[in-house]
């Protein structure tokens, strides 16, 4: 599984939450929410220093992972992570 994000998203990101140094951004589970990739979860975001990665990826200064812990969620499909520009928000694909 990879995690792939786009520069737009990655600047999305960056603007939102005000990020103007190298920071790790962590994609986790949790219990509840919609539009996720297994029923009755969904993905979350934190600002967390990571501990054990699965897998990452480097996109303007930001590093994106997922722990191993969380690995489960995704059963071996690719994240995806785009901006969608009608919201001016991320949009999370698994494929």
């Amino acid at each position: 599984m990879h995690i792939k994000v786009s520069d737009e998203a990655a600047e999305w990101f960056k603007n939102e939450y005000e990020i103007e140094d190298e920071i790790s951004l962590r994609f986790f589970v949790r219990y509840g929410g919609v539009g996720g990739n297994v029923p009755g979860f969904s993905l979350g975001v934190n600002f967390d220093p990571p501990t054990t990665i699965h897998t990452s990826v480097t996109v303007n200064d930001v590093l994106f992972y997922i722990e191993e812990s969380d690995a489960w969620y995704f059963d071996g499909k690719d994240l995806i992570v785009s901006l969608n520009h009608d919201l001016d928000e991320p949009q999370f694909t698994y494929k």
